[in-house]
Parts: C-alpha cells; sequence; structure tokens
C-alpha cells in the first residue's frame, strides 16, 4: 500500500517561511508527476504546485512568485518551500500524485497568523 507521509507545517506570522515534505513510498516515484494540494476550512482541496518527473515546476496564480516545489527522486521526497505567507494560505497540505491521484495522507497544518 502506498503511503504518503507529509510533515513541516505549523504556525508562522504574515510574511513567513515554511519547508514542507512528503515522503512517498511509491516505487515509481521519479515517473511520477507529484502535486502539493491544500484545503482550506470549507473550501475544496485545490491543486498549487507541481512536478513533473523532469523536474518542471508549475504553480497556481495564488502562490507562484512565493511558492517553490522541487524533489529528490532519491528519496522519493518532493518538497514545498513556502515563502512570503499569508493568512489565506492557512490550509492543510497534502502531497499526492498529479495523475493517478492515490489514497491521501494525514497532510499537514500550515497556520498563518500573527
Amino acid at each position: 500500500q502506498v503511503q504518503l507521509v507529509e510533515s513541516g507545517g505549523g504556525l508562522v506570522q504574515p510574511g513567513g517561511s515554511l519547508r514542507l515534505s512528503c515522503v512517498a513510498s511509491l516505487s515509481i516515484f521519479s515517473a511520477a508527476t507529484m502535486g502539493w494540494y491544500r484545503q482550506a476550512p470549507g473550501k475544496q482541496r485545490e491543486l498549487v504546485a507541481r512536478i513533473s518527473s523532469g523536474g518542471i515546476p508549475d504553480y497556481s496564480t495564488s502562490v507562484k512568485g512565493r511558492y517553490t516545489i522541487s524533489r529528490d527522486n532519491a528519496n522519493n521526497t518532493v518538497y514545498l518551500q513556502m515563502n512570503s505567507l499569508k493568512p489565506e494560505d492557512t490550509a492543510v497540505y497534502y502531497c499526492n500524485k498529479v495523475f493517478g491521484i492515490l489514497d491521501w495522507g494525514q497532510g499537514t497544518q500550515v497556520t498563518v497568523s500573527s
């Protein structure tokens, strides 16, 4: 059974930074386009960043210029560096494949508040 384990969330002030990590027990990790998703209270889950198997990133307009996605195929890990955080970035963050969604992990809570 594939597992996705996210970590790195926390409470941060507006303008602050966090780095999220996700380890995937996925045998074909290196071939998968991976994404970071988030779900705020009362809202649908949304894809905010993705990275192709070749390392090409793409971002939603709401985070472009502030977030950076990267991956370490040797360790089946995908990262999300989040800078200039805003209160509206508050959500539970999840990683998953972009094509062929797997069972969701527990996510990691990010709270941006003063």
